[in-house]
């Protein structure tokens, strides 16, 4: 009797381990081709499909402290010092989980307010205060190829939750570049990219020259009529809970 169970059981693992395909946005598995990039998309109907808006599901409690999960983070990281990012979330490479990861050395730099980023792995994260006061930011991202930098604003530092990799709860806050990148990555994981909240754009080759001039102010104090980044989340929830109150996507 015992052979037969174990038999029936290592039947039902490797059926369900075929009918895993690492290609799915909601496995932590490497696709066989590597990580791709995810573009954004201002067309409605392909949003649909477009993993920068639909939700990202939360790291379940089995799924820590596992190699495919430190696989993961791993590859993803490789990726994002490919690209030449300084952050990057699971849904910029079609993973619609809960992760997204920061880092920036200073080769990454590129201007003389900007300090280095350690790398720091962020699962399942929320916010939990922030700052009143706000800076601006000209952003750019890795999902918006050929895209003009946006002007928008984030809060000047913000209070965190989220797991480690190995399942354990992590509470910090973060400041100046670092607070800039972690709610970049947590736009994306809401739903989006900084090009549907800014109002002001100006082309990357024309940035630099502008920033000398004066023509445009760049990391300073910013007041209530530059859009918001992150004006769609409710501090102190989850990323599920946002999603049930906005519904945007």
């Amino acid at each position: 009797m015992k052979i037969i169970l174990l038999v029936c059981c290592c039947a039902f693992l490797l059926n369900n381990c075929k009918s895993i395909k690492p290609d799915a946005p909601d496995t932590i598995l490497i696709p066989e081709a590597g990580f791709k990039l995810v573009q954004h998309t201002y067309n409605k109907d392909k949003r649909l499909k477009n993993s920068l808006y639909t939700h990202s599901r939360k790291i379940e409690e089995y799924e820590f402290n596992t190699v495919a999960l430190d696989h993961f983070i791993s590859e993803l990281r490789s990726s994002m010092h490919k690209w030449n990012g300084v952050g990057i979330a699971a849904n910029q490479v079609n993973k619609n989980i809960q992760i997204f990861i920061i880092e920036a050395d200073r080769l990454s730099l590129w201007h003389d307010s900007l300090e280095t980023v350690p790398f720091q792995v962020f699962i399942n994260p929320k916010i939990t205060n922030v700052s009143y006061s706000k800076n601006n930011f000209w952003h750019g991202c890795l999902s918006a190829n050929n895209e003009k930098l946006g002007n928008v604003a984030t809060y000047d530092w913000i209070e965190y939750e989220a797991y480690d990799s190995k399942g354990d709860k992590q509470r910090g806050r973060l400041s100046g570049f670092s607070a800039v990148i972690f709610q970049h990555e947590m736009r994306h994981l809401l739903g989006g990219t900084y090009l549907d909240k800014a109002m002001e754009f100006v082309a990357v080759k024309d940035f630099y020259k502008k920033l000398t001039n004066n023509e445009l102010t760049f990391f300073e104090k910013a007041d209530d009529n530059l859009p918001l980044l992150l004006d769609d989340y409710v501090i102190n929830k989850t990323l599920e809970e946002n999603y049930t109150i906005n519904k945007l996507y």
